[in-house]
């Protein structure tokens, strides 16, 4: 039994290292989960570009979480500070039939910002400039703020995997929940009045069958298993190997979303040689997003490049090159194609408003 009371704690590792951007994992999510009215800002899993300002723009600067224990207040981001999506004048276009002199254009009220507004655009100058790619999800937290913060008890970790979820029957669109949360990947239906998040994809974990975002990574970028599984990877690289780190341990909700630091080719010199001292990003800049851990952590990393460089062998290397994807995230590697899906689970709140 861990400290928050669940049996077992479901947790995810990406290797930034390895994170191309590609928005594979996004989309899978989006198709799956947020279809239906009142979602269509909603995006449960992005990735975003660091350093940058992410989404909700500036989500950093907004408060929540803990300090020593005691509950931050937070402010809950505005509608404009999480963006959307364009509206074009595809009836006009495609109904009116004005084929041969009407255009295609966007309509209505122009947004200003959106999950991938500053995409590519990083920090540094040349030849040195540098960014990044980070996913980012409901971190499942150990101790979450969002489930301190409810007043109708709709909130509640699984005690079967330790994943947040709501009960939406309960939910009264306070959204004092999205407020409490660091990391602010708590989103609002306005149509329903209701708060929403990322599952985890537990009608599939309880088939077997790894997260939509984690199967769908064509860079095999992402492990999934449970953290007190000493034979899975996630263990490993968090526990064993201590290279996969949250995301602001600062805010102390002890999160189970977990990343292996990127580690980018060296600066250039006025030469053009590589100077291996220098990083191309500054150790302090994830510093203020990894935590001190970062240090030591990518000292391993690099430590065990060099072994493999050398000829040698190393364990951590082989399991983040990742050679069969299955050892990824056992034992959920079923085939969903074979999978009998029931009805219920077909919408998050009709399968989480079962539970009372």
């Amino acid at each position: 039994m861990s400290a928050n009371g669940s049996k077992h704690q479901a947790a995810m590792v990406f290797d930034l290292n390895k994170c191309m951007g590609c928005q594979t994992c996004s989309v899978a999510c989006k198709v799956l989960w947020t279809r239906d009215e009142g979602q269509d800002y909603q995006w449960w899993c992005t990735v975003n570009t660091l350093p940058g300002r992410g989404h909700p723009r500036d989500w950093e600067s907004m408060g929540g979480g803990f300090r020593d224990g005691v509950p931050q207040p937070g402010t809950r981001p505005k509608l404009r500070e999480w963006g959307g999506g364009l509206d074009f004048n595809y009836e006009e276009v495609l109904s009116s039939g004005r084929a041969q002199d009407a255009y295609l254009h966007t309509t209505g009220e122009q947004p200003e910002w959106g999950p991938n507004w500053d995409e590519d655009q990083g920090a540094g100058e040349y030849p040195n400039s540098y960014f990044f790619y980070m996913p980012r999800l409901c971190n499942h937290c150990t101790k979450p703020a969002c489930v301190e913060a409810c007043p109708r008890g709709a909130m509640y970790k699984r005690e079967e995997d330790g994943i947040v979820l709501r009960n939406e029957k309960r939910c009264r669109g306070y959204q004092f929940c999205l407020e409490a949360c660091p990391y602010k990947k708590i989103y609002f239906n306005f149509q329903r009045e209701v708060s929403q998040q990322c599952i985890l994809c537990y009608p599939r974990l309880e088939q077997h069958v790894a997260p939509a975002c984690v199967r769908q990574c064509p860079g095999r970028a992402v492990f999934f298993g449970m953290l007190d599984d000493e034979t899975g990877p996630v263990h490993n690289l968090v526990r064993k190997w201590q290279v996969a780190l949250p995301l602001h341990p600062e805010y102390g909700t002890e999160p189970n979303i977990f990343y292996i630091p990127p580690v980018l080719p060296a600066r250039l010199t006025g030469d053009n040689n590589f100077d291996g001292s220098d990083p191309r990003v500054p150790t302090e800049y994830l510093e203020s997003r990894f935590g001190p851990d970062v240090r030591p952590a990518l000292e391993t990393l690099r430590r065990e490049m060099q072994t493999t460089r050398d000829g040698g062998k190393s364990e951590l290397m082989d399991t983040l090159v990742a050679y069969w994807w299955k050892d990824m995230f056992k034992p959920f590697d079923q085939d969903p194609g074979e999978i009998e899906w029931l009805r219920a689970a077909a919408r998050p709140d009709e399968a989480v408003g079962r539970a009372e």
